[in-house]
């Protein structure tokens, strides 16, 4: 066979390598030993609003007549599983800790709220990217690429050579970065000077080489500077493989194959041939089996957010969507086992929904979000960043959440927390940006 064709082949095999010229030898002086980074990239813009509602605000009510959460039940009574769940017992405004008004969309009760009484769990409402095209595209380009979003997204992108921003970070950790996109192609964020692998968590656990094949394609490059790529690869798929056939294993004893099977074809690509949220706990726990031995900066995007109609509220499509999400984020950190201690995982997505519904009971392209923070790492069990009052006068353009903490800000905090990064390093990683420290680990 042909070195293109073996390429190809590999290609299709959920396994691909990126191979750029060189890489920049940048120094750093982590802050915390043996960190662990998961960004996980929520494509299409999910209702913010939805997950982290405005329980205390009558506008909300009033601009969702067929969407919005129902208020927490009063503390004592009966739990209602369509009522959004209070993040603060009793439910009351508490300035210091932010939270005053806040709770929780009802599907992610068992999954996700856990994690917020462990203290493992924050979020950062009214946060995003300055862009205002309200392009998925562009926005997604503009914050992989770690752009201002002031200007036009791919026109950002270009600026920084296509380079993504995890990517610099890699670089800026000098050898100390391990870092992976479980992902079908390199995104944008990974792209740059820093090797990356990136594999995908889609197939079934079959490999498409044999033995003899696999000796093969490593001779080929045997004595070049892609042999130990070459070698790292075939590891990592196998690993996968592995990791897939003892998954399948365990669920036809506990199942049924045939449930299994299913389930692993329902997997499928969303935006930019993301994963789909459907079945995301299966992916979850198997890149929490390699993040937890073999690499510590990881990115993962989940598809199928943009909910234009038929949103739902406590059930029905977003829900729906929720639950999948929290079961593989909980289900992440079930199988980190005590390298959760170290992880933090960020979720973040390009940008958020119009605060009211639309005349498909759904909700259109938005501006502020919500991004979340978890991790063993995390000092959670608060409502962090700048925040303003949920009403009318204040919304963006008067149709949906402001920015008031920008992303770059964001996670060059967080960034400069989890590696010691000085001034000079985290402007390697966002140019222009600029950190704000709200002291989440």
């Amino acid at each position: 066979m042909k070195r293109r064709e073996w390429l190809k082949t590999m290609g299709s095999a959920g396994l691909a390598l990126a191979l750029p010229a060189t890489m920049s030898r940048v120094y750093a002086l982590p802050a915390q030993a043996d960190a662990r980074f998961l960004l996980v990239f929520l494509r299409g813009a999910y209702d913010a609003a939805s997950v982290l509602v405005p329980a205390g605000s009558d506008f909300y009510y009033a601009s969702r007549p067929n969407i919005a959460i129902r208020r927490p039940v009063p503390a004592g009574a009966e739990r209602d599983p369509a009522a959004a769940v209070a993040l603060a017992p009793p439910f009351a405004a508490d300035g210091r800790r932010g939270i005053g008004g806040w709770a929780l969309h009802p599907a992610l009760a068992d999954t996700m709220l856990p994690l917020w009484n462990r203290q493992q769990l924050a979020f950062v409402p009214f946060a995003g990217t300055h862009d205002m095209s309200r392009s998925h595209f562009e926005t997604q380009d503009s914050i992989e690429s770690g752009a201002s979003g002031t200007g036009d997204g791919r026109h950002d992108a270009a600026s920084l050579r296509g380079s993504g921003f995890l990517n610099r970070l890699a670089q800026s950790m000098g050898g100390r970065a391990a870092p992976v996109a479980f992902t079908d192609g390199l995104p944008l964020v990974l792209t740059g000077s820093q090797d990356v692998p990136n594999v995908s968590l889609k197939g079934t656990g079959r490999t498409p080489f044999d033995a003899r094949q696999t000796r093969a394609l490593a001779q080929m490059y045997r004595g070049t500077r892609f042999e130990s790529l070459i070698d790292e690869g075939f590891e990592l798929r196998q690993t996968v493989a592995e990791q897939a056939q003892a998954m399948q294993a365990r669920a036809a004893v506990a199942g049924g194959t045939d449930a299994m099977a299913a389930r692993m074809q329902d997997m499928q690509a969303a935006n930019r041939r993301s994963l789909s949220a459907r079945g995301f706990e299966v992916e979850a726990r198997r890149m929490a089996g390699l993040m937890r031995d073999k690499f510590n900066l990881g990115f993962v995007d989940v598809g199928g957010w943009d909910t234009h109609s038929n949103q739902g509220a406590a059930q029905g499509q977003l829900a729906n969507l929720l639950d999948n999400l929290g079961r593989g984020l909980a289900g992440f950190a079930q199988e980190m086992g005590p390298a959760w201690g170290k992880t933090t995982v960020v979720v973040v997505s390009e940008f958020g929904r119009t605060f009211r519904e639309n005349g498909s009971r759904g909700t259109d392209h938005g501006h502020g979000t919500v991004y979340w923070v978890a991790g063993g790492a995390v000092r959670g069990g608060c409502i962090a960043g700048e925040q303003v009052a949920v009403e009318a006068g204040t919304l963006n353009q008067n149709r949906d959440y402001p920015v008031r903490n920008e992303y770059r800000a964001v996670l060059g905090g967080i960034f400069r927390r989890l590696y010691g990064l000085d001034d000079a390093r985290l402007a390697q990683v966002f140019p222009g940006g600029t950190a704000a420290d709200f002291g989440l680990v």
